[in-house]
């Protein structure tokens, strides 16, 4: 049983990862992300398996929703970075600096860069990041304000080393 479940795992692999990762390609325009998200869907399928009717509109729907959620990651990610740059412009207007948002959270202490990665990255309330983290929403809060001071500061320290 196991060995034919590989097998028809395999040769459904075989048949359609190409084509998934070439769909990918064309809606993220990137060779690296469209693998990884191809490569999701396949885990995720697994994962269902024997739960699954119809594993080929699972894995492009599947697909689909994980082109979705990196579409608006990146969408966030372009929010910040015109958030980011118009405080630093408001708050040094002698020159533009285009920090790169990603760096400066992957630098942050795990406590507070993962409060930040929920809150900010992935939508989610404070009262989710609470429940999440398994911390009080005061702490959250603190958390995120701690995590913005930091950034803040890299900020400043950035356009003091451009100037």
């Amino acid at each position: 049983m196991k060995r034919s479940r590989e097998k028809a795992a395999s040769e459904l692999f075989a048949a359609l990862y190409p084509r998934l990762a070439g769909w990918c390609r064309r809606l993220v325009d990137d060779d690296e992300t469209a693998h990884e998200l191809a490569s999701e869907a396949f885990t995720r399928l697994w994962a269902r398996w024997t739960a699954v009717d119809e594993p080929q509109g699972f894995l492009y729907v599947t697909t689909a929703n994980l082109v979705r959620d990196h579409w608006r990651k990146l969408e966030r990610e372009r929010r910040a970075v015109r958030r980011v740059a118009t405080e630093a412009e408001l708050g040094s207007r002698s020159e533009q600096v285009d920090p790169s948002v990603r760096l400066l959270v992957q630098s942050l202490p795990e406590r507070l860069r993962v409060p930040i990665l929920l809150h900010y990255y992935a939508d989610m309330p404070v009262r989710e990041v609470a429940l999440l983290t398994g911390r009080k929403e005061g702490t959250v809060k603190a958390d995120l304000h701690a995590a913005r001071e930091l950034l803040r500061a890299h900020l400043r320290r950035s356009l003091d080393h451009t100037s």
